[in-house]
């Protein structure tokens, strides 16, 4: 049995009151990520996207991500609060970000994109989700660092007591999640997108790999106390919430092969 180290929360402490937090890091990490990888994949020859435009898409996405991150995480998980309290949608030093809700502005955001670069939205998305993944996998990390979000009670030989929850053993769910939706969808997508694809199968990809991986660890991670299961004594939230992902992640897949055959 382990016995998570209860990190300081705080990495840089520049005065008692002050300092970065290590969940923001991790957010500049999967940026910067995001930015080198970006302009790798945009030089390379056949590219929708011009090294120049990453630029443009790292402050769409980013704003995307934060906007749509806080709005999803209000309105998917504490909508009766927002009703009663409608400020605490700007109150983002409160804490809460939604995956869900982040990709949805994400979507915006490519959809935008999409209409200043003149490109199909598909191209767009499918230059952008190969990026993502490792921006998961540092957030997740986040979230084993802060001991948060963590897993349902096991007593499997690694299972980690969090001492800020109680004294059981749990499963470390954080780092399952940037394991499966990190560093596998990272591999996955960016292996399968470097040659020629079909439109829209590389997000459809990605859709797909991202839905099984969250429902899988759901099973591994307690459900939000506020909100419980929501269906058949076992299904989260964030299992509903994934299984559109996962439709919709299918139906492109087999839209792109259909439509827009790639010849060899």
């Amino acid at each position: 049995m382990l016995t998570h180290p209860q990190f300081d929360p705080v990495a840089i402490h520049f005065t008692e009151n002050f300092g970065v937090q290590w969940y923001g890091l991790m957010y500049v990490i999967g940026f910067i990520a995001f930015l080198l990888m970006g302009k790798y994949r945009a030089r390379k020859p056949g590219s929708s996207i011009t090294p120049d435009q990453v630029d443009d898409i790292l402050f769409y996405g980013a704003l995307g991500v934060i906007l749509g991150g806080r709005i999803g995480s209000v309105l998917f998980y504490n909508f009766s609060s927002f009703l009663q309290d409608p400020l605490m949608l700007v109150r983002i030093w409160e804490g809460g970000m939604s995956f869900h809700g982040g990709l949805i502005g994400v979507g915006i955001a490519s959809w935008l994109l999409a209409r200043k670069f003149k490109l199909p939205l598909l191209k767009v998305s499918d230059f952008v989700v190969p990026l993502v993944p490792l921006g998961l996998c540092a957030g997740r990390i986040g979230n084993f660092i802060n001991a948060e979000l963590w897993g349902r009670p096991t007593d499997v030989s690694w299972g980690m007591v969090f001492p800020n929850v109680d004294a059981l053993a749990r499963h470390p769910s954080q780092l399952y999640q940037a394991a499966l939706e990190g560093l596998a969808l990272f591999v996955i997508v960016w292996l399968y997108s470097s040659k020629p694809r079909p439109m829209g199968a590389v997000t459809g990809l990605f859709l797909v790999g991202y839905a099984i991986a969250r429902i899988i660890v759901e099973f591994f991670r307690v459900p939000d106390a506020h909100i419980g299961f929501v269906a058949f004594q076992w299904m989260t939230q964030g299992q509903l919430l994934s299984i559109p992902m996962l439709l919709v992640g299918l139906g492109l897949i087999w839209w792109g092969y259909k439509k827009h055959p790639v010849k060899d």
